[in-house]
Order: C-alpha cells, then sequence, then structure tokens
C-alpha cells in the first residue's frame, strides 16, 4: 500500500500560527465583501464618482499587511480599498467616506481613491499615478532620523514604474538605506495598457537592480509566497539593511473604473484569472494543511456579511457634513499679497 503524503506546510504557516492565518483570511474576505458591497452601492446611486476595485487581489494587500505592526506605516494607491483594511480600517467609516458623511475617515472629503488613517499607519491613498512612492520615501527618511523602529510600506500598481517618481524613489531610498518596502501589484495593466506593450522588462522587479537592492517577483495571488517575501523584506528594512522591491503578480477582476468596458481583455483571459481567485485558494490550502475547519470558514464568512451589511446601515445612517464646515480641515499654503506699485 502506497503511503499518503502530506503537503509540506509553507513557511509562512509556521511562523504566523493558526491565530494570525484565520485573521489573514477573514481580512481577504473582508476586503471582498467591502468592494462588492461599494460596487453594489454604487449602482444604487449611494455612492457618487467612481471607483477603482481590487477584487482579485486580496493576498497581495493582506499577504504584506501580516507582517506590519501598529506603528509600521503604508501608502497606497487609487486601488487601496484592500491596503485600508488590512492595515486596521474598519469598513464602517469607510462607507461612512464613500458615502461622503461626516463620520467617515476623512470627514467625507476624501471618498474613494483618498482615504487616510494617519493614526492606524495609514498615510493615505493617491489618485495620482507613483504619487505614495514620494510620500513613503519621506516618512521612510522621518523614522530613520528618529530612530524608529519602524518601516513604511509603498504599494503602487505597474503603470507606476515607469513613472519618474519611481526611480526618483528607489535611487533615494537606496542611497540611504531607508526602512521601506516598495510593492508593485502588477495586474497586467495600466488602465487599458498591457505591460507587454508598456514596460520593457518583462519583471518589473529586475528594475531592483539598478539601485543595489534586492528585488523579486512572487504569485500575488498565493498568500504564503506573498506573506513570506514581506515578512523577510520588511525585517531586513527594520533591522537598517535598506529597502526591497517586491512584484506582486496578480490580477483585477472588474475593470480599471466604474467606466471601463473591458473590451481590451478577452473573456478567456479574465476567466483563467477568476478560476485563480486568491481567497478560494488560500482557504483551500488552510483546509488542506488542517489549519482551519469548514465550520470556522462558514462561521468567518457569516460574521463578515454581518459586519458589512452593519456598516453599511451606519453610513447611511450617519449626518452629512454641516455646510458651515465646508473649510475645515482643508489645507492650502498662504499667498502673499501682491504689492502695489
Amino acid at each position: 500500500m502506497n503511503a499518503v503524503l502530506k503537503p509540506t506546510t509553507p513557511e509562512a504557516y509556521t511562523r504566523l500560527g493558526k491565530a494570525a492565518l484565520h485573521k489573514a483570511l477573514r481580512q481577504m474576505v473582508l476586503i471582498r465583501r467591502f468592494e462588492e458591497g461599494a460596487e453594489q452601492a454604487y449602482m444604487r446611486g449611494l455612492v457618487h464618482g467612481t471607483m477603482h476595485l481590487s477584487i482579485g487581489q486580496e493576498a497581495s494587500a493582506v499577504g504584506v499587511g501580516i507582517n506590519l505592526g501598529a506603528a509600521d506605516c503604508i501608502t497606497s494607491t487609487h486601488r487601496g480599498h484592500g491596503h485600508c483594511i488590512a492595515k486596521g480600517a474598519e469598513p464602517k467609516y469607510m462607507f461612512a467616506e464613500f458615502f461622503g458623511k461626516d463620520t467617515g475617515y476623512c470627514r467625507g472629503r476624501g471618498g474613494s481613491m483618498h482615504i487616510a488613517d494617519v493614526a492606524g499607519g495609514n498615510l493615505g491613498a493617491n489618485g495620482i499615478v507613483g504619487g505614495g512612492i514620494p510620500i513613503a520615501v519621506g516618512a521612510a527618511l522621518a523614522l530613520k532620523q528618529m530612530k524608529k523602529p519602524n518601516v513604511v510600506v509603498c504599494f503602487f500598481g505597474d503603470g507606476a514604474n515607469n513613472e519618474g517618481a519611481f526611480h526618483e524613489g528607489l535611487n533615494m531610498a537606496a542611497i540611504w538605506k531607508l526602512p521601506v518596502v516598495f510593492v508593485c501589484e502588477n495586474n497586467k495593466y495600466g488602465m487599458s495598457t498591457s505591460t507587454e506593450r508598456s514596460t520593457a522588462v518583462k519583471k518589473i522587479a529586475t528594475r531592483a537592480l539598478a539601485y543595489d537592492m534586492p528585488g523579486l517577483t512572487v504569485d500575488g495571488n498565493n498568500f504564503s509566497d506573498v506573506a513570506e517575501a514581506a515578512h523577510t523584506a520588511i525585517e531586513r528594512a527594520r533591522a537598517g539593511g535598506g529597502p526591497t522591491l517586491i512584484e506582486c503578480l496578480t490580477y483585477r477582476h472588474r475593470g480599471h473604473s466604474k467606466s471601463d468596458r473591458n473590451r481590451y481583455r478577452t473573456k478567456e483571459e479574465i476567466e483563467s484569472w477568476v478560476e485563480r481567485d486568491p481567497i478560494v485558494l488560500f482557504e483551500q490550502d488552510l483546509l488542506r494543511h488542517g489549519m482551519i475547519e469548514q465550520d470556522e470558514v462558514d462561521a468567518l464568512v457569516k460574521s463578515v456579511e454581518q459586519e458589512i451589511e452593519d456598516a453599511v446601515e451606519f453610513a447611511k445612517d450617519s449626518p452629512a457634513p454641516d455646510i458651515a464646515s465646508l473649510t475645515d480641515f482643508v489645507y492650502a499654503a498662504p499667498v502673499a499679497e501682491a504689492a502695489h506699485g
């Protein structure tokens, strides 16, 4: 009789333990349900303007975020809801922000693309492609100057790797050995342009060589691969070793934004990536390794669905900002009065 070979437990699972893995799965499900809820709210006219969904990219956000402490920081992107939740944000305040309510993280003034939770270490999402990179480098410089043992994780998409801010940011971080980890979520498309047409190198991570820092490409839909790569990079940065560039190969199931008709992607391509859903893969892997039971998965999903339902009601019932507070929380540099001759 042939012996049944047990699957080798990933290093990340052993290091993190059951409690952290259950938290990670719950966060991934929470991100998915939050974005589905946000999409439904948009269709019902409760959210105005557009939004950029990261459905399909949950393993990248959570695989990195599970390694961060409360005092560590992140900078995010216009597709940043997952990063926000992975850093500990509460969906009810996020929905309130989406709905333009006074109880939102930015008092209803930021919306989908500009959520920030500075108290929680989220220095903010950014509507400018690559806009978070200089902010992350500056924050990391501040941490180093204050001799803090914390790190900054900078999320950005594949489109940002062709921006000047990317090259300037990586170069400066490398020169000063700053405690920052650059995480490129390569979902194959910068808006509607394939990386095959826009980026000269086949692997964005190879660009790290030009700045004398480690660079690696991982399966961004595999939680354990992301978590282990992020752990190594974060601990290296925390110990004074300087920056790392991690490229997570992933895919967004939805279009670039709500106005995207997906004419540049084939149905077959989308379906092939949907079959590699990171949440399904992670759940099945945890079950296979005996790290979770099916009834625990069911209870976890049920609790998430209740949390999202309660969060939407909280946002709907929250007050809108008072018109008298229109200029509150808005900052601008003073302009000197022009001299008259």
